[in-house]
Parts: C-alpha cells; sequence; structure tokens
C-alpha cells in the first residue's frame, strides 16, 4: 500500500547521464522490495534493477549493470536509478514499483512480485 511517483526521465544523447526518482507516499515503505522496469512501445515490460533489503541488495539486469545504479533512502521515502553511458536502446518509459512478500523476495527480478506501480517517466536517448 504505498504511492509511488517517478520523475527524471527526459531527453539525453548517448553516453550521457540520468537519474530518476522515485517517491514513496505511506508508512511502510522500508517493508517494500524497490524495483525499475522499462517498457519500450511494442516490447514487454523488461526488468531493470532491484534493490531488495534495507541492507541494500541489489539485482540488475544484464543489459544495464555497470551502467546503471540502484539504491534507496528509507529515511526519505525515496528510490533512485542513476543511468550512465545511456544507449539509445534504452529509451523507454521507466516505471518505479514496489513489491512486498514471498514472491518478490525470492524471485525480485519478476514483475508479478510488485502490487504498486508508478506512472513513469519517460527516458529518451538520441543523438
Amino acid at each position: 500500500q504505498v504511492q509511488l511517483v517517478e520523475s527524471g526521465g527526459g531527453l539525453v544523447q548517448p553516453g550521457g547521464s540520468l537519474r530518476l526518482s522515485c517517491a514513496a507516499s505511506g508508512r511502510t515503505f522500508s517493508q517494500y522490495a524497490m524495483g525499475w522496469f522499462r517498457q519500450a512501445p511494442g516490447k514487454e515490460r523488461e526488468f531493470v534493477a532491484t534493490v531488495v533489503l534495507s541492507a541494500g541488495t541489489t539485482y540488475y539486469s544484464d543489459s544495464v549493470k555497470g551502467r546503471f545504479t540502484i539504491s534507496r533512502d528509507n529515511a526519505k521515502n525515496m528510490v533512485y536509478l542513476q543511468m550512465n553511458n545511456l544507449k539509445p536502446e534504452d529509451t523507454a518509459l521507466y516505471y518505479c514499483a514496489a513489491g512486498r512478500g514471498a514472491q518478490v523476495a525470492v524471485l525480485p527480478t519478476l514483475p508479478k512480485g510488485y502490487d504498486n506501480w508508478g506512472q513513469g517517466t519517460q527516458v529518451t536517448v538520441s543523438s
């Protein structure tokens, strides 16, 4: 039970950087695994990154690891996605998601484990 609002998207040139933010409204933010997913037109929703525990356990898709970094600030109810060395194939609508329970704990990269979603922020990488 958390409301999520993404921000920070925009147009950036290949090789550039962008930082996405997700603001959560709720009193139990620290209990949720937080993830970033993205979806390009005509494509399936794709896992990007997640931070499962307050201790900072993270997972990344192979396509973004080494370039993207997910982090969270429980005191501020915020989660971030720092995106560096952006590529045209990173172009998508990026969603922040929150989930809790056994499914997301075991398989945190699957969107079905997340039951709270933001409305998305558009990231366009183009020269």
